[in-house]
């Protein structure tokens, strides 16, 4: 029953990802010649992403230290999947698109030595949201999933926990018996 969720999911994203990626390469230039869709606040601007979220970058060797990183994430998705029952498809379409999402930006850093491609740019004038795309959609949008799928299982078991450690008084004990 997960498969039927997870593998249609994961495939649709990463194949999406990275159709527009392509897409964004063959038809844009750089970031300096944006594209406006919606006026200035959503547009499309190629932008190449050598670091991680938002910039973040670690030297020379942040290629291969996200995808390791990335590589390290996927087995803990992989984990958190098998752990996850059939019919807990929320959790199984959050697991879903946080690693089609990653698997998309590692097929960059594998293919390209610039990088992620990113390419969707929205914000008012100078201020910008940082650039990114399909994949980074993906994950984010999994990972909140996820944490609130996380949270309200772990509320759940605090309340089954609190139910079951209730002291229910004996009816043999004859002082809890009234006269």
């Amino acid at each position: 029953m997960k498969a039927i969720v997870a593998v249609p999911v994961f495939l649709f994203v990463v194949i999406l990802d990275q159709i527009t990626k392509l897409v964004a390469e063959a038809t844009m230039v750089s970031a300096a010649t944006p594209t406006s869709v919606v006026g200035e606040w959503f547009r499309f601007a190629l932008v190449y992403n050598p670091g991680a979220a938002f910039g973040l970058h670690l030297g020379p060797y942040s290629r291969w230290i996200f995808m390791g990183l990335t590589c390290g994430a996927l087995v803990v998705l992989g984990r958190l999947y098998r752990q996850t029952e059939d019919g807990d498809l929320r959790r199984v379409l959050a697991i879903s698109l946080v690693a089609a999402g990653a698997v998309g930006n590692v097929i960059d850093r594998i293919r390209s030595e610039y990088g992620v491609v990113d390419f969707i740019d929205i914000g008012f004038g100078v201020r910008r949201w940082p650039t990114f795309n399909v994949a980074d959609i993906a994950v984010s949008t999994g990972a909140c999933l996820l944490a609130l799928v996380l949270w309200h299982e772990e509320r759940r078991e605090a309340t089954a926990l609190a139910a079951a450690s209730a002291v229910v008084p004996n009816a043999t004990d004859s002082r809890d018996l009234a006269p």
